[in-house]
């Protein structure tokens, strides 16, 4: 079942919603700016950051090849110029409230540009990316990784290596995760002080036009002033009702981190990238896992070909088995010699189906935006699901459908893809607006990945999605294929298992979608995602060089293999940004 944003829009509301519902049984709304009717399924990474489930399939995914001009957004909101006027003068060309990896990369670019800049942070720097996401989970993948290789015999002995069990120190590996999200924290921090952004401490709330306070509790208040604001203030974990997180038994991703356990059986909720990853800690560490899915398959975001390779790969080898087609309507942590209690109801029927005790559960079921106490009632602004409404410009839109002057929103705090490249590339973005250069991020072209042993990676439409995007719009799609078992180094490494898949237009060989299950997955996807970015067609594609032999020239030997029927070359049509 498929992931889709569906978004039936008309030119003459400078604001719009659809409705999105999630596994967790609630609905999520997204507001966009002006746009005709956009229909586009999300994969896997981008639909488990919000916990979506499947929306209806009608043939509304026509996509808009000439994005609005900006002159259409020349309204701006009449209530906010109830809350006084803006100040003639300003403190700050830039101030960014929230510095995590989207505000970072706002505040460096806006002094790339010559803005003086400040950025405001009431927790730590770096977000939840470096602190409580990204980061530290990469170091642990990093460990697991490391186990999965030592305690492969089949896999050592090929490569004529002889090693004795290996083992592990929890604390030390903790100790791992912990460190290097200390160390890219003190990097942020110390890259934006060399810049000369100003690093305010505190709390951020915005009082009305161009003016914010900040402060500490407990301590007086700041005012200051800025031509231009950005909200990027991220999210947290997304927790259903039912479920009593205690932080020991029954844990988010942010305690997950911190790995100061490591039960012999935990449940996951939740089989995105998130609940995949972790299970590949887990399971390296000599856990036993339970997947808890809501929908009626593994990985349902992912492309089904791919999704269904990883499940044989990451899933059907390992100490792992699952439950899919169910909600876990309540979970109560371990309590006095009993374990954690997880009660299962059908999806579907909402009977009551099973009654899990494991000694651990993880809540891997998504994140939820963090937009409380920002003051957005002094300017007039509604949430929609705790999402701030944008346009494609990421320009807020007040509750009467106007737009805000000077106030953007970046991040997981919008909605629009809850990935930290996302965010850093639309404060980029912001900051090309507010110095004089219109300019709108392409979402489609934004890569995302699964960190899992082998990686996952993709761009793009899945083959489903193409497939309906074709039919309502009338052109053809061709697939293409190529194996990691075909690559020199990949079979140097005795890592060939693995795949990369291209779905394209044979008529004018333009890149709908590439989806990689392999080794360094993740790090081959650029190449593509770039290519869609920049518009470049697979015929010229073809003639570009890789080096040999590496394991760029899977996506070489995947492009080459394409079928296009027309060999000239032409930039692609601009495609809408979501």
């Amino acid at each position: 079942m498929q992931n889709s944003i569906s978004l039936p829009l008309s030119q003459s509301s400078a604001t719009a919603a659809t409705t999105v519902t999630g596994s967790a049984r609630s609905s999520y709304v997204l507001p966009f700016g002006h746009s005709k009717s956009v229909n586009l399924k999300f994969c896997g990474l981008r639909r488990e950051a919000l916990g979506f489930s499947s929306l209806s399939s009608s043939c509304t995914l026509r996509v808009q090849h000439h994005l609005p001009s900006r002159k259409h957004y020349k309204s701006v909101a009449a209530s906010a110029a109830k809350n006084g006027s803006p100040p003639k003068s300003f403190d700050y060309d830039l101030i960014i409230i929230g510095a995590g990896v989207g505000g970072h990369g706002a505040a460096l670019h806006a002094v790339e540009k010559g803005l003086k800049t400040a950025i405001i942070e009431g927790d730590v720097v770096g977000g939840t990316c470096v602190n409580r996401g990204c980061v530290p989970s990469k170091a642990l993948l990093a460990v697991s990784g490391r186990m999965r290789e030592l305690q492969s015999e089949h896999h050592m002995k090929a490569l004529g290596l002889q090693v004795s069990a290996a083992g592990y120190d929890r604390q030390g590996v903790a100790d791992h995760a912990n460190n290097l999200a200390l160390k890219i924290r003190n990097n942020l921090t110390n890259s934006m002080k060399a810049l000369g952004v100003d690093i305010l401490t505190g709390v951020g709330t915005i009082l009305g036009p161009q003016k914010v306070k900040y402060g500490k509790a407990g301590s007086p208040d700041n005012i200051v002033t800025a031509k231009d604001i950005i909200i990027a203030t991220g999210s947290v974990p997304f927790v259903p009702k039912g479920i009593e997180v205690d932080g020991k038994t029954v844990i988010t991703s942010d305690h997950a981190l911190k790995l100061e356990h490591v039960p012999d059986w935990i449940a996951i909720v939740g089989s995105g990238y998130i609940g995949l990853e972790f299970s590949d800690v887990y399971t390296a560490l000599g856990s036993e896992v339970t997947f808890i899915e809501a929908l009626d398959q593994l990985m349902p975001g992912f492309d089904p070909e791919i999704g269904k390779l990883a499940q044989r790969v990451l899933i059907n080898t390992r100490k792992i088995d699952y439950h899919t087609g169910v909600f876990a309507t309540k979970i109560t942590p371990a309590k006095d010699g009993k374990p954690v209690s997880i009660e299962l109801i059908d999806a579907k029927t909402k009977e009551p189906k099973d009654t899990l005790e494991v000694d651990a559960a993880l809540i891997a079921t998504g994140r939820a935006p963090f937009t409380n106490g920002l003051g957005l009632e002094n300017i007039n602004v509604v949430t929609q699901r705790g999402f701030i409404p944008v346009d494609e410009r990421m320009s807020v839109i007040d509750a009467n459908g106007n737009l805000v002057p000077h106030l953007y929103c970046i991040g997981d705090a919008n909605g629009k893809m809850m990935l930290a490249h996302a965010a850093s590339a639309q404060g980029i973005s912001v900051v090309e607006q507010v110095t004089g250069r219109d300019h709108v991020l392409n979402h489609l072209s934004i890569p995302a990945a699964c960190f899992t042993h082998p990686e996952i990676s993709m761009v793009g439409l899945t083959e489903p999605q193409a497939r309906e995007k074709a039919e309502c719009e009338g052109f053809e799609i061709s697939i293409a294929k190529t194996s990691f078992r075909a690559n020199t180094k990949a079979l140097a490494e005795n890592e060939g298992e693995g795949l990369a898949k291209l779905i394209y237009r044979p008529d004018n060989g333009e890149i709908l979608g590439v989806h990689i299950f392999g080794l360094h997955a993740a790090d081959l996807i650029h190449e593509a995602s770039n290519a869609i970015a920049l518009g470049t067609r697979i015929q010229d594609l073809k003639l570009a060089v890789h080096a040999h032999p590496t394991l760029s020239e899977v996506l070489d030997e995947l492009f080459k293999s394409a079928k296009v029927h027309s060999h000239e070359s032409s930039p692609v049509s601009e495609p809408v940004a979501v």
